[in-house]
């Protein structure tokens, strides 16, 4: 999980100034030289963390946390919305997208961080809100960049613009008038870019925004290249002129110093992240919710919109009506892993979850997952419908199919049986249900012995 380290440290200053009644100076200072260690660690700017350490520092002294009841709540409070300010404020940064006429963004970056498949990432989220984008081959330098956009594009379901022979300036232009004929009003150019920055490639992207009339220029940085990303990001602004940045690989062990960083270094905020690796992992980027992320509060509003994203409303009702009804099986069981696959897995599920910053990724076995569906399938449709009737025999051979053991089989079994009453209790009583089911979300290795 993206600023996982980082979370723990502060978690950890902020644990030692709970245990003080009142805080002292003394005591401030002493977590100010914590917190600055943890964000250079970080590899946040030294300036940026020097900077941020102050302003909390200052507000800290203040009347309102030395005679406070709760002085540590008040602190993680300003921390909070230091942080965010840091990122660029409550209001998360948009694309300017004209309603009428065509809107052209062009991607730029270093080579291998992602531009491509950012660019139908960025397609893919104006689809789904009614827009008709369109991408265009503008690197015409990388091998096989032009067979990779176009791949993209298609599972993204936009159009490829290519133009072979010709330069980026003049294939940018063209795009466009192909665009008005086609009825495409995003045009989303997907540039060339190299291994470092150099003259020629900062001087070609100069020439495709004095071509056409460029809206958005957003920089595609790695967030686990940390302070290279940001000083990538300075020269890039400098040279070529950016509106926005989108980081990518925020989902990884990265140390956050980008996104805590580029703000302050270049003024331009981030404008989108990179979840993963599906073309559905975009996000906007919410200073916010990410800084709720890294002081282990949790991320409840993206986690509701990765849900209703995800969510097949026909099915769920089914599924609720079933339960109800206490004939809940191990399909249903099935088309429930489907939904926590769409939202990108039981650990992305908990990461945004608030108190669930502490638990481990390596605590979360998605390929239990895998192991437990491999189980299901090898059943008979009356073995799924009825798991009452599985005998030892019946056990052997599910094993045998789903390349698993026995003893997995029977963990299944037991942990069906237990969703089951479950599902009783709640018709008895809705609060001991809700009870139960927080013990069971608590324990989020229930497969996890399974080999």
């Amino acid at each position: 999980m993206a600023f996982e380290s980082l979370t723990d440290r502060l978690a950890g200053v902020f644990k030692k100034l709970r245990g003080h009644g009142k805080l002292s100076e003394a005591d401030i200072k002493a977590a100010m030289r914590e917190v600055r260690m943890a964000l250079l660690e970080a590899d946040v700017n030294y300036k940026v963390a020097k900077d941020f350490c102050a302003k909390v520092s200052e507000r800290a002294m203040g009347q309102e946390v030395m005679e406070s009841l709760t002085p540590a709540q008040q602190v993680v409070k300003i921390v909070n919305e230091e942080l965010v300010a840091l990122m660029g404020g409550e209001e998360a940064p948009r694309l300017v997208i004209k309603n009428k006429g065509q809107t052209i963004i062009m991607l730029c970056g270093l080579q291998g961080n992602g531009k491509t498949t950012h660019a139908a990432k960025l397609a893919k989220y104006y689809i789904k809100q009614g827009r008709r984008p369109m991408l265009v081959a503008c690197d015409i330098y990388r091998p096989a960049a032009i067979d990779q956009l176009q791949v993209v594009g298609k599972q993204a379901g936009a159009p490829v613009f290519t133009l072979p022979g010709e330069k980026p300036p003049a294939i940018a232009k063209k795009a466009l008038a192909h665009a008005k004929d086609y009825g495409n009003d995003i045009i989303i150019l997907d540039t060339a870019g190299r291994l470092q920055i150099d003259e020629v490639l900062m001087q070609e992207l100069v020439q495709i925004k004095e071509a056409v009339p460029v809206d958005e220029t957003l920089l595609v940085v790695d967030a686990m290249a940390g302070q290279d990303a940001v000083n990538v990001a300075k020269t890039f602004n400098e040279m070529v002129g950016i509106d926005g940045i989108i980081l990518t690989k925020t989902d990884g062990d990265t140390r956050g110093g980008a996104a805590l960083s580029v703000l302050s270094v270049t003024g331009k905020p981030i404008k989108f992240q990179g979840t993963g690796e599906k073309l559905d992992d975009l996000e906007v980027f919410h200073p916010s919710r990410m800084a709720s992320r890294i002081l282990g509060m949790g991320d409840v509003l993206s986690l509701i919109e990765r849900a209703q994203d995800a969510a097949d409303e026909k099915l769920a009702e089914e599924t609720a009506k079933r339960m109800m009804e206490n004939k809940f099986d191990m399909n249903d069981m099935l088309a429930q892993f489907a939904q926590i696959r769409k939202m990108g897995g039981a650990g992305a599920m908990l990461s945004m979850m608030p108190g669930m910053s502490g638990i481990d990724a390596s605590q979360i076995d998605e390929k239990a997952f895998d192991r437990i569906e491999a189980m299901i399938y090898s059943m008979t449709k009356a073995e799924r419908e009825d798991p009452s009737i599985i005998n030892p025999k019946r056990k052997r051979r599910i094993a045998a199919g789903s390349g698993t053991q026995v003893s997995d089989v029977n963990k299944l079994l037991k942990q069906f049986e237990m969703m089951q009453k479950m599902m009783k209790q709640f018709k008895k009583s809705p609060k001991g249900f809700a009870r139960k089911l927080g013990g069971l979300m608590g324990n989020p290795g229930a497969f996890r012995g399974m080999k």
